[in-house]
């Protein structure tokens, strides 16, 4: 699958919000967001009013950035949650939070989202006891993620457990910091989703 190789701060830049790409370095003076504030290239500095579409553009775009998804797989997200009940929207985040990268990340475990992806695609961490090393791998209601036994002594693994132990960890989740396991309780909700994120605006874009 393809993967944004450019600089992750011009993402946040581009869409004029922190997306929270870096893990610690967001919430430093190092931040893109605090130093330039606007968005990148020759034209950045200028006002430019958006459309309809464009704005349901970087809407769509902001959200594949928060949870690192290229296209071909977003849209195939989008076409899961048209199948399902539910308003399609709030289905498409839910799906979105059960990929085990996320879910690696919101349990604190990563520092961001694409060390957490890479963290799994090293075998870092398990899902009812077997070994899963696929980020887009979607978790279900009494599913348990763990790291496993021979990665707990991995130096990463241990930092962000004891920089991240008080980090409050979402209602649908049950994490065991001892343990370093957690427990999917139920699927995530619309409440859950603490990202600021206007779903509505990707379904209208998709069903144009």
């Amino acid at each position: 699958m393809s993967r944004y190789k450019d600089e992750q701060c011009r993402i946040c830049r581009r869409e004029g919000q922190k997306l929270f790409l870096k893990g610690s370095r967001c919430y430093s003076d190092k931040c893109s967001i605090v130093r330039r504030n606007y968005a990148p290239g020759e034209h950045g500095q200028g006002k430019k009013k958006l459309s309809e579409y464009g704005t349901q553009l970087r809407e769509k775009q902001k959200t594949k950035s928060f949870y690192g998804v290229g296209e071909k797989q977003f849209r195939k997200y989008f076409a899961m949650a048209e199948n399902k009940k539910g308003i399609t929207g709030e289905v498409l985040l839910q799906i979105l939070e059960s990929r085990l990268d996320n879910v690696v990340y919101r349990l604190g475990f990563g520092s961001s989202r694409a060390q957490a992806r890479q963290l799994v695609n090293h075998g870092h961490f398990e899902v009812n006891g077997k070994k899963v090393n696929i980020p887009s791998y979607l978790v279900k209601a009494g599913d348990v993620i763990a790291v496993r036994e021979i990665k707990k002594d991995s130096k990463i693994i241990k930092e962000n457990a004891e920089v991240n132990s008080s980090k409050p960890i979402p209602e649908w989740l049950e994490k065991d910091n001892e343990k370093l396991n957690a427990k999917v309780i139920r699927l995530a909700s619309r409440e859950d989703v603490d990202l600021p994120v206007e779903e509505h605006l990707i379904v209208e874009l998709y069903s144009k």
